[in-house]
């Protein structure tokens, strides 16, 4: 087992389905953790099958030349951070629209898409969505210097609250009068619980758990004891009984009835023995029913009231509190009023915290991915992460490709290639990314030992976070952990294109074809098998 595979409680692309799309007429891809590459003739349909990513993700639409018979249907199967995981898929009838579920179930593409920023981030030649989005931007440097506004975020979500509050706090009485109503309802239905304490359900599943299976125990060895031992005929023991006084009372069946006399004994015994574990192990059904009526009301009030006794308790504090202020409107308009300006000064402290750590880490992390602009081939590019706004959450990345030229937004200055290749840069230097992280051909127009360099940079990364990339180089593809190629086949003046994973020697083909195209030479394949050997 590789080193990456034990510690990668993260998100990864486990398998990926696509059915009628472009050249591709059936695929099935089982991805490994790691690095995973791509590889194949121009043209055969490895973006393609990007794309069908993307479209799990919630991505636009591809247009109906893509399909075929009108019929297109792609999934994506991922193991979440949470250890849970979801299948997202895209599928078209006739009519060409796109029908999106997640898990099997009717969903919306918005849902696919709130879903795929904790999934994967791709990095293609036309786009790099997590460069060009603020929000992602923020949250590489936030997880860089591992950054929290949640304090600030509560200080402002109850300050909002405040100021509504205290906003209609003149007017409607009948309003603030069916307000107070429904508190004291939702109050009273939390006291009349009497909860113990947040651990109360798991103590009563555990009791009624044991007392269940005394009971079933119990009944069991009834049965057992009925069946053997009953008041009648017929039950076990005394038809064996019967069926022993029938047997002749001679020499020749006397050893026979003295084994089944020793089996009606033995089986009597094991009687007596089950009753007496009968009579010790008694359960009370009683306490079993108000168990299980305790255990539903408590239950029905988790529900209620945030999933947890805990967040139920926590909820019955809250809403004494908002019922105190709202019951004396006077006091509660003062309150109010000191509440704002409290909360007011604190988020503007933590506000300055927030963007004075923003500062410092955007300022660390770009002499740090500057560091790495060699290895992804921008030695002459310079790159800088920004910070503004009052708590620092309005982050860019400024770019310049070559010395002496202004800088501006990198999603303006960077092809998509550059784009690709910073993200890689930017990349190494985040640790513990626990998203998939995705390149479409990030070594285009590079070569030689800059393409060797590349292909170290996402092995390396590949040993923290899953990568998948598409590349037309022999030495990235050969440092790749799992290899996939994709073929294109024409038949009866169709093309299509299908995609199998390549290990050992059929590996090594694929290299050499790589280096040397459609002339296969004894001098490629060595070199093929020296690639994969160094890079192993």
């Amino acid at each position: 087992m590789r080193a990456f595979e034990k510690d990668m409680p993260k998100s990864q692309l486990l398998e990926l389905y696509v059915h009628g799309l472009g050249v591709i007429d059936d695929a099935h891809l089982e991805f490994e953790p790691g690095f995973n590459v791509l590889t194949g003739e121009t043209g055969a349909g490895k973006t393609l099958l990007l794309g069908a990513l993307d479209l799990c993700l919630g991505g636009d639409a591809v247009s109906s030349r893509h399909a075929i018979n009108g019929d297109l249907r792609v999934a994506a199967i991922f193991s979440r951070a949470d250890g849970h995981e979801s299948v997202l898929s895209r599928e078209s009838g006739t009519s060409r629209r796109l029908r999106s579920s997640l898990d099997g179930v009717p969903s919306s593409t918005e849902v696919l898409r709130s879903l795929a920023d904790e999934l994967v981030v791709i990095h293609g030649q036309h786009d790099s969505l997590a460069l060009r989005s603020r929000a992602q931007v923020l949250r590489i440097i936030d997880s860089r210097g591992g950054v929290s506004t949640s304090e600030l975020d509560d200080v402002r979500r109850r300050l909002i609250e405040c100021r509504r509050l205290r906003d209609g706090g003149g007017g409607d009485i009948a309003r603030r009068q069916r307000d107070l109503e429904f508190l004291d309802f939702q109050i009273a239905e939390i006291e009349r619980a009497a909860i113990v304490g947040p651990s109360e359900l798991d103590e009563h599943l555990e009791v009624l758990a044991r007392l269940s299976e005394m009971r079933d125990g119990r009944a069991a060895a009834t049965s057992v004891i009925n069946r053997l031992d009953a008041d009648d005929d017929h039950a076990v023991l005394a038809q064996l009984a019967g069926a022993i006084d029938q047997l002749p009372r001679t020499i020749v069946y006397e050893a026979a009835r003295t084994t089944l006399i020793g089996a009606l004994e033995s089986a009597r015994e094991g009687v007596r023995e089950l009753t007496d574990i009968s009579e010790v192990e008694s359960s009370d059904e009683r306490e079993i029913e108000r168990l299980e009526e305790r255990i539903g009301q408590l239950r029905a009030l988790s529900r209620k009231y945030g999933g947890s006794l805990r967040s139920t308790l926590e909820s019955l504090e809250e809403l004494r509190a908002e019922r105190q202020v709202l019951a004396d409107s006077a006091h509660r308009l003062a309150v109010l009023d000191e509440e704002i300006i409290r909360l007011g000064s604190l988020e503007e402290l933590l506000a300055g915290e927030a963007r004075r750590e923003r500062e410092s880490t955007a300022a660390a992390l770009s002499e740090a991915v500057q560091g790495q602009m060699n290895r992804v081939a921008l030695g002459g590019a310079s790159l800088r992460f920004v910070v503004g706004g009052d708590d620092g959450s309005e982050a860019l990345i400024l770019f310049t490709p070559n010395p002496g030229l202004p800088e501006g937004p990198l999603q303006s200055l960077a092809s998509g290639g550059e784009l690709s290749r910073v993200l890689l840069a930017i990349s190494l230097e985040t640790a513990h990314e626990d998203v998939v992280a995705v390149f479409d051909e990030v070594d285009a127009g590079l070569g030689g030992q800059v393409a060797q360099q590349i292909g170290e940079c996402l092995r390396e990364l590949g040993e923290r976070q899953q990568v998948l990339a598409v590349t037309h180089l022999a030495s990235v593809a050969a440092r790749a952990h799992c290899h996939f190629v994709v073929e294109k086949n024409v038949s009866n003046g169709t093309t299509t294109a299908s995609v199998r994973r390549v290990d050992g020697e059929e590996r090594v083909l694929e290299i050499a074809r790589m280096l040397a195209g459609d002339e296969m030479t004894s001098q490629a394949l060595a070199l093929a098998r020296k690639l994969l050997e160094t890079s192993s």
